[in-house]
């Protein structure tokens, strides 16, 4: 396996060391080959939002096994699961099933582009919606984290219809929309960016992205991959209340097995063949055992107070580890929203991908490492966002935060830490 491991992020690259084989996990904890049990704040990178193996979503994905792994045929849990997704988005007039996040991403700015008959889209600097050609240019998530700014093997021609532009700056927007009159098909957005660390849109930022959008023509996609039924059963776009006219949803709605998917406005969406001419097509799309468990984690997820459960434990979280850093003098950015957060060895607020460039990433991979020494799981990339689970118990916030009081201190007290611009910033 190229780097020994089937995704990039995975090899510890940023952190350092190798990376951990994990074997299986339970509840909030993974355990690793050897037996070593962590606090998982992964989580599947957000999909198993209501713990591992959930022992009512292991019996509804036994239930499905047993009827028949793949049909290649439509089944009724396809259209539960597309009802289920449609009532908590109504931004989401129709929609597909597809395998990955990645596939619904490409195949959501395929039909933007044909609904518009332009070519050109627009992204921000950090955001990642998957690894197709047109979308590696200024990329999040393990290309942030290893220093790539694009891929080779992405022809010129491909990239040359991608813009890029700084999340959170209106006035930059403005003129990119200016300088590109009715070309520009579709703008896609993580409405939180959680492929560069947690990052959040300020206010008004999004209210004139909908309106440039509309005012020339443009579709909006919001990538709710990582937002989508984490931060609120309707994604960002229910507690924003902007409306765009196409989402990509990933992994959580099939409860960490594969599965995504892209949807929106009727008129849009009935271009996707067969209703329409736009090709999009595969063989495990709706695949029986994810949609049973997309079906059973949504579920549960609508239990009275689910989300007011992990807003509370992402809150104490995140409080518990800006205090203790506080306590031992190293500067801590923090942010979280529903069960997603994230945390930058930043004195500032980060705004975009290039404030999250300058936070202190020998802080962080200190940091991770003692936390994973002593059993606490967080990202190996300081340009991911964490996840909390249905779960996690307020005693694991609480060993969680006590073993960072522990690294904190030994960070403070490192030579490369008093050297570093951060703590000369703090100490001023």
């Amino acid at each position: 396996m190229p780097g020994g491991v089937n995704s990039p992020v995975r090899a510890f690259a940023a952190v350092g060391g190798t990376p951990v084989f994990m074997k299986r996990g339970n509840g909030a904890y993974l355990w690793d080959e050897d037996g070593n049990r962590y606090i998982d704040y992964i989580t599947s990178w957000g999909p198993a939002i209501v713990g591992h193996a959930h022992p009512e979503v292991l019996a509804a994905i036994q239930s499905a096994a047993a009827d028949g792994l793949s049909f290649g045929t439509p089944t009724v849990r396809e259209n539960i699961l597309a009802h289920m997704i449609i009532e908590a988005m109504p931004a989401i007039e129709m929609l597909r099933l597809v395998s990955s996040g990645t596939e619904a991403c490409m195949s959501a700015l395929r039909v933007a582009r044909a609904f518009t008959g332009r070519n050109k889209i627009l992204k921000f600097e950090g955001c990642y919606h998957g690894h197709a050609d047109m979308l590696l240019v200024k990329a999040g998530s393990g290309a942030a984290t290893l220093g790539l700014s694009g891929s080779p093997g992405v022809p010129e021609s491909t990239a040359q219809h991608t813009l890029t532009a700084h999340f959170n700056d209106v006035e930059q927007l403005q003129e990119i929309f200016a300088a590109n009159i009715k070309t520009i098909a579709a703008v896609i957005v993580e409405p939180i960016i959680g492929n560069a660390g947690f990052i959040r849109p300020q206010p008004g930022f999004l209210e004139a992205l909908k309106k440039l959008c509309d005012a020339h023509g443009t579709v909006l996609i919001f990538d709710e991959v990582m937002t989508g039924f984490r931060v609120a059963r309707g994604g960002y776009q229910s507690l924003c209340g902007i409306k765009p006219d196409m989402t990509v949803l990933g992994k959580v709605i099939g409860g960490g097995m594969p599965v995504g998917a892209y949807g929106g406005r009727r008129d849009i969406m009935s271009l996707v063949a067969p209703a329409g001419p736009v090709y999009q097509a595969g063989t495990l799309s709706g695949n029986p055992l994810a949609v049973a468990c997309g079906i059973k984690t949504l579920e549960i997820l609508g239990c009275p107070d689910a989300y007011e459960t992990l807003a509370a434990r992402s809150k104490n979280l995140v409080l518990g580890l800006k205090s203790a850093a506080e306590e031992c003098g190293v500067p801590l950015s923090v942010d979280f929203e529903g069960g997603m957060f994230g945390f930058f060895f930043s004195q500032d607020p980060v705004r975009n991908y290039e404030d999250a460039k300058r936070a202190d990433m020998i802080s962080f991979k200190k940091f991770f490492q003692l936390m994973l020494n002593d059993g606490i799981y967080f990202a190996p990339s300081a340009f991911e966002a964490g996840f909390l689970s249905l779960a996690h118990s307020q005693a694991d916030i609480d060993a969680t935060v006590a073993v960072a009081r522990n690294a904190f201190k030994q960070i403070q007290q490192s030579p490369q830490f008093k050297e570093s611009p951060q703590f000369k910033e703090s100490a001023e």
